[in-house]
């Protein structure tokens, strides 16, 4: 992984991405004591940041491997990504979802002409095996999550229109909380920073009991999450940092941050009110840390990555409800 990889999964995004905003909301800077600025990936191309990765790493395919299509697993987010990906450079795609899975991420991926195939990760059925099957079966290309090279660099992009955004709205110095699952944005984006604006340093922040990075960052090697489902930030709720995603993490990002499942769901609310963007839990999560965990985020400016907004109506009800506790 290097900056000509992001710069290059940049110019075949050209046209096709969002440049998405970066956000600020005086009344919650007065609230919270600092700036804050969101940059509102929720705006994204089907909702989230993943559209970067998907078509990044179907547009790198050659055209023959393209054409027999690629296969992904994924709860929802990257799922949504590659499906339209594929459908814009007429390739076939087969999508392994949990079954748990959001039922509007399910419809959605299934809208944009992929064959989803579910499976039980609540009993433990592992989507690396179906992957591996179906890939073998079909003679597919397989995209995964996070732990692939073109994917970190077209999640890395976002981090480009960081830079460009902080230093317009005058911000040199900041961290940049990303909500981290595999690590494949936050990855991309810690690349991007260091090339682009190193006083910026970005830092992951998960849910409560999936903090399998800032474990693995704190202790120097790679840990696991005990549980495979369990949170409302189903997004971002991965085994382990990837093998290819946790040395980058590992040499420039700063130490993760944890947020409740609450915090998730109030950030949600505030994100509604002060910002006026749709947020779900897993793309909360660093929104979350900004404002709850401020003793722990130096400086004064901070950024947070607002991840996706693909949230089903009664989970979005359940976080607009905090507003009124």
């Amino acid at each position: 992984m290097n900056i000509d990889m992001i710069r290059a999964a940049d110019a075949r995004l050209a046209g096709q991405k969002r440049i998405t905003p970066l956000l600020n909301a005086p009344l919650l800077d007065q609230q919270i004591g600092r700036k804050l600025f969101v940059k509102a990936e929720c705006l994204q191309r089907t909702g989230s940041f993943k559209f970067r990765g998907g078509f990044a790493a179907v547009s790198a395919l050659a055209a023959a491997t393209r054409e027999r299509g690629v296969i992904a697993y994924s709860s929802g987010n990257h799922a949504q990504g590659v499906a339209l990906a594929a459908a814009m450079h007429g390739a076939p795609a087969v999508i392994i979802m949990p079954a748990d899975a959001p039922a509007m991420k399910i419809a959605n991926t299934r809208a944009y002409g992929a064959e989803v195939v579910l499976y039980d990760r609540v009993g433990g059925e592992s989507r690396e095996d179906v992957g591996a099957r179906l890939t073998a079966e079909r003679g597919m290309t397989l995209i995964k999550p996070y732990d692939e090279p073109q994917v970190i660099a077209g999640q890395g992009t976002a981090g480009l229109e960081i830079a460009v955004q902080a230093a317009e709205a005058g911000v040199e110095e900041s961290d940049v909380l990303v909500c981290c699952g595999g690590g494949g944005l936050t990855s991309g984006i810690a690349l991007a920073l260091a090339a682009e604006a190193p006083g910026l340093r970005a830092r992951p922040c998960e849910p409560e009991g999936f903090d399998d990075v800032a474990r693995s960052l704190a202790a120097g090697t790679i840990q696991s999450n005990a549980n495979p489902a369990g949170s409302i930030c189903d997004a971002i709720v991965t085994p382990a940092p990837g093998d290819l995603t946790f040395p980058i993490m590992a040499a420039l990002c700063g130490p993760g941050l944890v947020v409740t499942d609450d915090e998730v769901l109030r950030a949600m609310a505030l994100a509604w009110q002060h910002f006026k963007i749709v947020v779900e839990p897993g793309g909360a999560a660093a929104l979350a840390a900004a404002i709850f965990h401020g003793e722990a985020v130096p400086g004064e400016a901070v950024i947070a990555v607002a991840t996706g907004g693909n949230v089903d109506r009664a989970m979005f009800t359940r976080a607009l409800d905090t507003l009124e506790a």
